[in-house]
């Protein structure tokens, strides 16, 4: 018979009176692809196609949003204590264990300064703090490749805070209000073989064809879903940005004809995004 060591104090599910302030903690990934030859790098951002059901029929949404996701919860013990009670936002961040949980309102300076603190220790042994398992589980979704420590480099390079508290679009956790705090890293290809399936995965797969591959694997028993890489040119796209009034930042803006979330201008340099907050180094704990 299993035990399970966390029985006497496991988070429940979903949100309370109390706990109704939702908080997702994870990880933006700038992936720059070095060009074969002189030229600027080209940014890989993960292109994904969710199939959902409106009160008028099926709709495939594709929108494509850095690498990344949310952090894993290592230490759920250690993590009540600090926290207090906690719930979980849905069965799957519970079996994940990821960070999208419902906590009081009350309780979000305490909760966001915990998550700087652990961005920033050298024993981060309550929270996974690093992109690598989020990126071997991309790679393998989007390319179906396995994604080998000598093919990258990363480093951490910002914070970006959400502070106020706004309607998530997450499948799970539709329309709760959610306060955000990512960590930004870069992380450069160096595999030129990975480089170039990067690229044309992107060039042979349109959106178009994403919607097509969603709608397939709802027919086969999936959840209506399917990913591609979108590769862009780094430059031109901060360029493009630097055009767009600060405010209409806050949202999805469409490039060369395809969907990118908000969270795309938060891992470019020089782009002030108004909902978030850049943290310098003199403000990290």
């Amino acid at each position: 018979m299993n035990h399970n060591p966390f029985e006497n104090f496991f988070p429940g599910i979903g949100p309370t009176d109390e706990l109704s302030l939702r908080v997702s903690s994870a990880t933006l990934v700038r992936v720059l692809l070095e060009p074969p030859t002189d030229g600027e790098p080209m940014l890989a951002l993960e292109r994904k196609a969710t199939l959902y059901e409106t009160g008028t029929g099926q709709v495939v949404d594709v929108i494509s949003q850095p690498f990344g996701g949310a952090l894993r919860i290592q230490d759920l013990g250690s993590l009540q204590s600090l926290l207090g009670n906690f719930h979980f936002d849905g069965q799957e961040s519970l079996a994940e264990q990821d960070f999208r949980i419902f906590i009081r309102p009350s309780d979000w300076e305490a909760v966001r300064a915990f998550c700087l603190r652990q961005f920033h220790s050298i024993n981060d042994t309550i929270l996974e703090t690093d992109p690598t398992r989020e990126l071997t589980e991309e790679f393998a979704d989007t390319l179906g490749v396995e994604l080998k420590q000598d093919q990258y480099t990363y480093r951490a390079v910002g914070t970006i805070l959400e502070d106020h508290p706004a309607p998530t679009k997450n499948s799970h956790a539709m329309g709760y209000s959610t306060a955000r705090i990512y960590r930004i890293f870069e992380v450069r290809i160096l595999d030129p073989d990975l480089a170039s399936a990067m690229t044309n995965n992107s060039e042979s797969c349109s959106d178009h064809d994403l919607r097509e591959l969603a709608m397939q694997n709802l027919g086969s028993g999936g959840p209506g879903r399917a990913n591609a890489v979108l590769t862009l040119a780094f430059k031109d796209l901060s360029a493009a940005y630097s055009t767009i009034l600060p405010a209409a930042r806050n949202e999805p803006i469409t490039f060369h004809d395809h969907q990118l979330d908000e969270t795309v201008a938060a891992i470019l340099d020089g782009i002030r995004v108004p909902k978030y907050l850049r943290l310098s180094n003199h403000e990290l704990p």
